[in-house]
Formats: C-alpha cells, sequence, structure tokens
C-alpha cells in the first residue's frame, strides 16, 4: 500500500527543448492543474507552444475553445493564451488511447518532432505506455511526460476515499494497458 501510488508514476522529464506540450484531458480540478503545468513549461521557455485536447462542445451544446480561450487569457493573459491551440476530439473519446488517436492529426499539422505530455501525476505510468505508442510511429518523435499533482489523488491514498477510487481504477487499467488492452 505504501509505495502503491508510486506504481502509478513515471515521469519523464523533458531533458532539452520541445516544439510543444499536450494537454490531456481529465476531472475540472484535475485540468486545472494539468493547464497550469503546460503554462509553467511554456513560460520556462521548454516548450513553444501548448496543444489543449478539448471535447468540440459542452453538455449545453456551446463550442469549448471559445470559452477556454477567454479563460485563458484571463487567467494568464493574452500574450500566453497566443501560444495555446486547441484540438477538438469527438465525444466517443473516452480513454487515454482514443484520446491519443484523435489528437495525433493535430499532432501532425504542428509538425513537431518533440513533445511533453501533461497529465495527472497518477497518470504518467500508462500514459506514458499509451504514448510511446504513438511516438513510435512517427520518425524522429522525441516525446517526455510530465505529471502534475492532481488534487483529487491525495496521499497517502489509502485514507481518501476518493484517492482510493482513482487508484484501483489507474492500477486496473495500468496491468489492462500492460498486456496489450
Amino acid at each position: 500500500m505504501f509505495l502503491g501510488g508510486a506504481l502509478l508514476i513515471s515521469e519523464r522529464p523533458p531533458t532539452e527543448h520541445a516544439n510543444g506540450a499536450v494537454v490531456l484531458q481529465g476531472s475540472i480540478e484535475g485540468q486545472k492543474v494539468r493547464i497550469a503545468g503546460a503554462i509553467g513549461l511554456l513560460q520556462q521557455g521548454i516548450v513553444d507552444s501548448v496543444l489543449l485536447s478539448v471535447p468540440k462542445e459542452s453538455y449545453w451544446g456551446q463550442s469549448i475553445p471559445p470559452v477556454a480561450r477567454r479563460y485563458l487569457e484571463r487567467t494568464y493573459g493574452a500574450d500566453v493564451a497566443a501560444h495555446i491551440d486547441f484540438c477538438e476530439t469527438g465525444a466517443t473519446v473516452n480513454s487515454t488511447a482514443e484520446e491519443m488517436k484523435a489528437l495525433a492529426p493535430c499532432i501532425r499539422d504542428h509538425r513537431w518532432q518533440s513533445m511533453v505530455v501533461v497529465t495527472s501525476d497518477y497518470h504518467t505510468r500508462r500514459a506514458g505506455l499509451i504514448w510511446r505508442r504513438f511516438a513510435a510511429h512517427e520518425p524522429g518523435m522525441r516525446l517526455w511526460i510530465v505529471g502534475v499533482q492532481d488534487p483529487e489523488f491525495q496521499r497517502p491514498w489509502w485514507r481518501h476515499r476518493q484517492s482510493a477510487k482513482i487508484f484501483i481504477n489507474e492500477f486496473t487499467k495500468l496491468v489492462w494497458t500492460s498486456f496489450g488492452g
């Protein structure tokens, strides 16, 4: 139990400059810290731009990119927001592998040769397995995985109901992914 949370975490922080960072979708609280993590990489000059994975529309039929753009400009300023693009994914995207497939055309459109995937820390090992499959099919692609501390995954995880649910769910998905699922 003590090392269980560490089993899920496997960061590969960038060792050099990368063309961009991709922020994977998550819960509302998780998404906020993931975006902040990617913005930090942008502000430090580690990446040139950020690509946010967003659904095509909200539950109310509203397009997400205009709302997100206003939020980013208000929160981080227009200069930072100018370096952020959006990749809209379909309603059927409900897994990391499906999100990777949906984001692949956007990444190719940017012509990146190096990128950082930003996700929650507890999701880094599994996301790394999945995204390395993508990188293996992209000639010359260099890939790093950065995890941010997600407020929904508290430590020690076994003392918090929500964290325990996240651990069990993520561990099960990690085993599935490890066996090729």
